[in-house]
C-alpha cells in the first residue's frame, strides 16, 4: 500500500465529502453501481484491516446509513449477522449493499466471504431485506458478487 502524502489525504478526504454529500446523502437513489464503488473505495481503500460495511438503503433505495459494523485484522474480521439484521430492522432498511476490503490488494472473494454472503442474503430475505451487492475492494480494483453472479 502506498504511503499518503498530507496533500492526498485531504485530497482523498474531500472526495469522500463530495460523494457523500451528492451519491449517499442526497442522491436520490443509488441507481449507478460505479458511483457506490468509487465511494466504497474511497472510503476503505486505505484500511490496513479488513474493515466489514453497510449501505443500508430503503425501498426506493435512498441511502438511509453508511456504516463501517466490523474491524478485524490485516487478513479476516468476524462479522456478526445478528447484528446486522438488528441494524436493518432499526433503520427500517428495504435493501443493502454489503462491502469489504482486502488488504492484501487481491480482490477474489474467499470460500469464507462466498458463504457469508450467501448466509447473510438468505438470512435477510426472510425478513424483507435484498442483498443487492457485495463488493470487496482492494488495490487491484473492485469485485461485485452480482456482476459475477455469485448472488444466488
Amino acid at each position: 500500500m502506498h504511503d499518503l502524502t498530507a496533500v492526498d489525504t485531504w485530497i482523498v478526504h474531500r472526495a469522500i465529502e463530495i460523494l457523500d454529500e451528492h451519491v449517499i446523502k442526497h442522491g436520490p437513489k443509488l441507481t449507478s453501481p460505479k458511483d457506490v464503488m468509487d465511494y466504497l473505495r474511497l472510503q476503505l481503500l486505505h484500511e490496513m484491516r479488513e474493515v466489514f460495511a453497510v449501505v443500508f438503503m430503503d425501498t426506493q433505495h435512498r441511502v438511509l446509513a453508511y456504516e463501517e459494523l466490523f474491524f478485524g485484522t490485516i487478513h479476516q474480521t468476524s462479522v456478526y449477522p445478528r447484528a446486522i439484521v438488528q441494524r436493518a430492522m432499526s433503520l427500517n432498511a428495504a435493501s443493502m449493499i454489503l462491502a469489504h476490503n482486502h488488504p492484501s490488494g487481491s480482490t477474489q472473494p474467499s470460500e469464507a466471504d462466498k458463504q457469508l454472503t450467501n448466509r447473510l442474503k438468505s438470512l435477510l430475505e426472510s425478513i424483507d431485506v435484498r442483498v443487492l451487492d457485495h463488493f470487496i475492494i482492494g488495490e487491484e480494483g473492485t469485485f461485485s458478487f452480482a456482476e459475477h453472479g455469485l448472488l444466488f
